[in-house]
């Protein structure tokens, strides 16, 4: 169905508009959140190196760096010190956003694979993001970006409150919103940007297993049940998912 669905949003053998109608008719996740085991974790290096290049121009031009200034803004100034914890960090294009933004932040980058790490500045950190290495409120903030749709509705829960405890002012999560337009962009715009047969495999799995913002704001008032904040992020099909410090 997936292979049908890509040829027909490309506007192989029929008219553009149709093409996407139906395949938001055939969106496979609408009423749910569907987990399936993305490649990434398993491919080669060289595959997975492009995989994480792709992601870093998709966040780049599409509204994952400009989306996290945007939160960040709520909270500190261009001058201000303050240090971040990006768990899930792979190549670190997030935490290289903040920097240039906010040269005095210190932004340490920490992923369960070192391999991933690879094109992230240090301090970068490999390890078990449900077991983190750090004590209670180590960081100002901490942040994920694009890493919760990875895990169950428990898991993620349990992953909001490890996180939450380190952070003193706040933990940020992005995420994606699922839906079909979502699902439908990285094989619409494959020839365009030259996106990797990763890439479009494994993003449109991650829209599959992505959140409404209700969904996403469920998980979090699981972990502070009154000061949660969720948003939907227009035109990127991005959502956000503030968590304030407990006092």
């Amino acid at each position: 169905m997936r292979k049908e669905i890509v040829s027909e949003t490309l506007g192989i053998g029929g008219n553009l508009v149709s093409a996407l109608a139906r395949a938001a008719a055939a969106f496979p996740c609408a009423s749910g959140r569907v987990l399936r085991s993305e490649r990434l974790e398993s491919s080669a290096p060289a595959a997975a190196d492009r995989n994480l290049r792709d992601i870093a121009r998709i966040n780049r031009w599409f509204g994952g760096h400009r989306t996290l200034l945007k939160l960040l803004k709520k909270f500190v100034e261009p001058a201000d010190h303050f240090s971040i914890l990006d768990v899930g960090a792979a190549s670190g294009d997030m935490g290289k956003c903040i920097v240039k933004r906010y040269p005095n932040a210190k932004v340490v980058s920490l992923d369960r694979l070192p391999i991933h790490l690879k094109r992230a500045r240090p301090p970068k950190v490999a390890a078990d993001a449900f077991a983190l290495p750090f004590a209670n409120g180590t960081f100002d903030f901490v942040m994920c970006s694009f890493f919760l749709h990875h895990f169950s509705d428990s898991e993620i829960i349990d992953l909001l409150k490890e996180m939450s405890r380190l952070a003193r002012r706040a933990l940020i999560v992005l995420d994606l919103e699922r839906h079909p337009l979502a699902y439908c962009f990285l094989p619409l715009t494959r020839q365009l940007f030259d996106w990797s047969d990763l890439t479009v495999h494994d993003g449109c799995i991650s829209v599959e297993s992505a959140f409404t913002r209700e969904e996403l704001a469920t998980l979090g008032l699981a972990v502070c049940p009154s000061r949660v904040t969720t948003r939907r992020h227009f035109p990127w099909f991005r959502l956000s998912l503030v968590i304030p410090a407990q006092q």
